[in-house]
């Protein structure tokens, strides 16, 4: 169904929201909040009823449902003091208010660019009602890029550092990808506070996808995630392919030389998260890719800045500096290739070797290389490359 209202259409099949001609990204929840109130035009929507509908019951604070109302409001040109649209019933609700037509008419919604169309964003319910939104693209058989800290579906659509990676993954595979809860299109607001969630977030993504059995990519915090995966469900996962992971958290491995602790990569995000001329912004950077480019590096910073608040980087970052699947290696049975770069500060060489000197029969590639982020222009991009082409077989990445 499509809602058209003032300057706005609202399709809630393709989950888009436009405004004078353009797509206005929205957070789940505030595009939730919209279909709520078009959906129910004209009756009052109470606290209550939003509670229910939109945070599927669990607990909020009313400065939670007046932000996202204000950004809601924000995302249609309206704002609390005018009231055009959506009109506040003092101590009682809410009510849409705005004259509104419903229209089928697909060409009602601009088609995107198409550089963007390649890609198709949906979104499926995991634990506690969290909204997780994925990416397809590419093609052939399922292939599952684990979620992770620092991710936005659109922007690393755009990013001159992920997208020729994921090009590469398409050309052979359907390539599903999804931001991290927390992060991107997903949900911003979690309760979590262990790994199990985040399993839940890529089991649930497999789920709506139908997928049996799939080889998985998985990068930094990711991996542990995907190991944890991998040891409940051995029998749907048919390689498992692992950049730049660990074993051990951040708070619970022992500090080495090439370790960057957590205090100095926590207090790096408060100082500078986001801001692209900040020296701690350009010092975080720095760890991650210290061969990027200025283009690189701004799109870094850029998916910094709209994937998530710093309040919710420190958080997770300290979430997932706490995951610890080391007892977990000897259980897995999955086909494994273990990849890291030798200079690679943000989870020290020594994590890769545990990884593949505990997962039974895994094979270890270590790329010489600076990176924790992979950048083509790196040498060893095509090498990396290339030994996922071999691990997954002959022709995976195309010609």
């Amino acid at each position: 169904m499509i809602y058209e209202f003032s300057n706005c259409t609202l399709d809630l099949a393709r989950h888009e929201l436009v405004r004078n001609g353009k797509i206005v990204h929205v957070e789940p929840q505030v595009f939730d909040i919209l279909a709520l109130f078009t959906e129910n035009a004209g009756s009052l929507i109470t606290k209550d009823h939003l509670i229910a509908d939109v945070w599927q019951g669990l607990s909020v604070s009313d400065s939670t449902i007046s932000a996202r109302m204000n950004a809601a409001r924000k995302a249609i040109g309206d704002n609390g003091k005018d009231q055009r649209i959506i009109k506040t019933v003092p101590r009682r609700g809410f009510q849409f208010i705005a004259e509104l037509e419903l229209s089928h008419n697909q060409s009602a919604v601009p088609k995107p660019d198409t550089d963007l169309a390649e890609q198709n964003i949906r979104f499926v319910n995991s634990r506690g009602g969290v909204k997780i939104a994925y990416a397809r693209s590419g093609r052939g058989p399922g292939l599952i890029r684990v979620g992770h800290w620092l991710s936005h579906l659109e922007l690393d659509w755009q990013s001159p550092v992920w997208r020729p990676f994921l090009e590469e993954l398409g050309k052979a595979h359907t390539l599903y990808r999804y931001d991290q809860r927390g992060t991107g299109l997903s949900s911003r607001e979690f309760d979590g506070v262990g790994i199990d969630e985040f399993v839940d977030d890529l089991a649930a993504v497999a789920d709506a996808n139908q997928l049996e059995k799939f080889p998985i990519f998985a990068a930094s915090q990711a991996v542990p995630v995907a190991i944890t995966y991998a040891a409940k469900f051995p029998e749907r996962v048919s390689h498992l392919i692992l950049y730049g992971g660990y074993a051990e958290g951040r708070s619970f491995r022992q500090p080495s030389q090439c370790d960057v602790d957590e205090q100095t990569v926590l207090s790096l995000i408060k100082a500078g998260w986001g801001q692209p001329e900040h020296t701690f912004a350009k010092a975080f950077t720095s760890l991650f890719m210290p061969d990027g480019t200025t283009e690189q590096i701004d799109s870094f910073t850029r998916m910094q800045r709209e994937s998530a608040s710093p309040e919710t980087a420190v958080r997770l970052r300290k979430l997932v500096d706490r995951f610890m699947v080391r007892d977990l290696l000897p259980e897995i049975t999955t086909p494994t290739l273990v990849v890291h770069a030798r200079g690679d500060v943000i989870h020290p060489i020594d994590q890769g070797r545990i990884l593949a000197s505990e997962i039974p029969g895994a094979r270890f590639v270590m790329l010489d290389s600076n990176n924790h982020i992979p950048v083509p222009q790196d040498p060893e991009w095509k090498k990396l490359m290339q030994v996922i082409e071999q691990f997954l077989g002959d022709g995976f990445l195309g010609t």
